[in-house]
């Protein structure tokens, strides 16, 4: 096997995407996906690449986990005072990214970030495990710490601030949800002879259809 980075490649020849198949628009497409994706076991089906930047355009991105999607966009919870929670909070826009490999897809979705209501952040907050609630509090995250013991001793602290369980979300953590202004589906095909289409939200509130040169 070679070593040489340049030789590793892959030709894609799972399945096509036709300006035909696609549905009017790009939410019932990615639920159209989405199920498919769920039907053949992918990996990690929920794990997004979400790039932001700040207000003086530094990129940045990461995974993080989609936690919801609906007409109105798709949602994930983070840390409003995380990296990523400054960064939206100086430039209100993203980007997310799936990559369905065992499906040969990708997914691109672009658009404008606005925080989803406290009841819906506590909703989600208080479905997730113990150990991660108390995690929210104990993680002051994208801070700089001493060490991996002092959080495992923070974690310990908030453990016993909740000794009988019941563990509310903290002001400090809640949800985003980015509204697409721009959705690609990627379908992988031989030869590097992709199938992009991407649907563009227009003034009207419609969306157009056009497919892209991959």
């Amino acid at each position: 096997m070679s070593n040489n980075i340049a030789d590793i490649r892959k030709d894609y020849k799972l399945r096509s995407l036709s300006e035909s198949d696609s549905l009017p628009d790009p939410f019932a497409q990615f639920e159209k996906w989405w199920k498919e994706a769920l039907d053949a076991g992918v990996d990690e089906v929920n794990a997004m690449t979400l790039a932001t930047a700040s207000a003086d355009g530094m990129p940045d991105a990461r995974i993080v986990l989609l936690k919801g999607f609906d007409p109105e966009g798709f949602t994930f919870f983070t840390n409003y005072d995380s990296a990523k929670g400054a960064q939206l909070l100086e430039n209100p826009r993203a980007c997310l990214v799936f990559f369905w490999k065992e499906l040969e897809r990708q997914v691109r979705i672009s658009g404008l970030v606005v925080m989803v209501s406290g009841t819906e952040s506590d909703d989600y907050f208080n479905s997730r495990p113990e150990g991660s609630r108390i995690g929210a509090w104990a993680s002051p995250q994208s801070q700089t710490i001493d060490s991996r013991q002092w959080l495992e001793e923070n974690e310990r602290k908030m453990r016993e601030q909740f000794p009988d369980g019941i563990i509310k979300r903290p002001s400090h953590w809640g949800g985003y949800r980015v509204k697409p202004t721009h959705v690609e589906f990627w379908q992988g095909r031989p030869s590097r002879l992709h199938d992009r289409i991407r649907y563009s939200l227009q003034i009207k509130g419609n969306w157009k259809i056009e497919r892209l040169a991959p």
